[in-house]
């Protein structure tokens, strides 16, 4: 399997989800066209004021993210593989009569079309298991920020990711340290899971140190390092909602959440 082919089998897949994550009450798309806020606590927090500042959004699906910190005064660029995610980002972007920009490549390729520098970098949910090699995706983000600037993911655990959720219920099968590709075939996706769609996906597993220092030996400087119990998205089984509206394990057996903030030194 070359690495080529596992991309353009996820970009095939994200192509079609996009239609059916468009229609789907998990986006939630005409609450999101009349005012609505698509960022989480934890990202709203750890961004506080973005008005005036320039935003590089990695992997921004079909971008309501990017439109919803333009709504907040940013100017945004999205960056996402699927073209019919970055069509939708656009038609949303002049439907809301928003200002921000989308570009349609693989992020690991984002320098090569992108040479403006941003203020922050952010990714969010679900982004670096599509990422086989996280040494050029933190080199590209050390390359697109300014000095000074701030990179901050929020991302589910890598504990998460150790279960196979085709089966029920989840078998623990891949390993924390996996260094294998994972690929799975299934029905339906994650916002949609009643749909017929057949989602053919291609993944990695990276452990918390694989982040921590493909960062930092790219040259940025680590702020912090959380992980959360709860998750704002109930997509995993078995999930309690807490009285936040957040999503937990019962027994909080271990976090499903974790946010890293890193600098570039100035």
């Amino acid at each position: 399997m070359s690495i080529n082919k596992a991309f353009e089998t996820n970009k095939n897949t994200w192509n079609q989800k996009v239609a059916v994550h468009a229609e789907s009450d998990f986006y939630g798309v005409a609450e999101f066209k009349k005012g609505k806020c698509s960022l989480n606590k934890y990202e709203i927090t750890a961004l506080k004021n973005v008005s005036g500042k320039s935003v590089l959004h990695l992997q921004c699906h079909f971008g309501q993210d990017t439109l919803s910190l333009a709504r907040m005064g940013a100017k945004c660029t999205g960056i996402d593989i699927s073209d019919e995610g970055i069509k939708l980002a656009e038609k949303l972007n002049t439907e809301l009569n928003l200002d921000a920009n989308f570009v349609c490549c693989n992020v690991l390729d984002t320098s090569k079309h992108i040479s403006e520098k941003f203020d922050i970098v952010f990714t969010s949910y679900g982004t670096i298991g599509w990422l086989p090699d996280l040494k050029p995706w933190a080199k590209m983000i050390s390359e697109r920020l300014k000095p000074g600037g701030f990179f901050y993911i929020v991302e589910f655990h890598p504990i998460c990711w150790m279960f196979d959720y085709t089966v029920s219920p989840p078998v623990m099968k891949y390993k924390y340290h996996q260094k294998d590709t994972i690929y799975e075939e299934y029905e339906g996706t994650y916002a949609d899971k009643n749909s017929k769609m057949i989602s053919k996906e291609y993944g990695w597993n990276h452990s918390l140190g694989e982040v921590i220092t493909s960062l930092s030996k790219a040259g940025l400087q680590i702020e912090y390092l959380n992980e959360h119990d709860a998750s704002p998205y109930d997509i995993f089984p078995g999930l309690t909602k807490n009285d936040e509206g957040m999503f937990e394990l019962a027994t909080k057996m271990y976090p499903l959440i974790f946010e890293v903030k890193a600098t570039k030194k100035a």
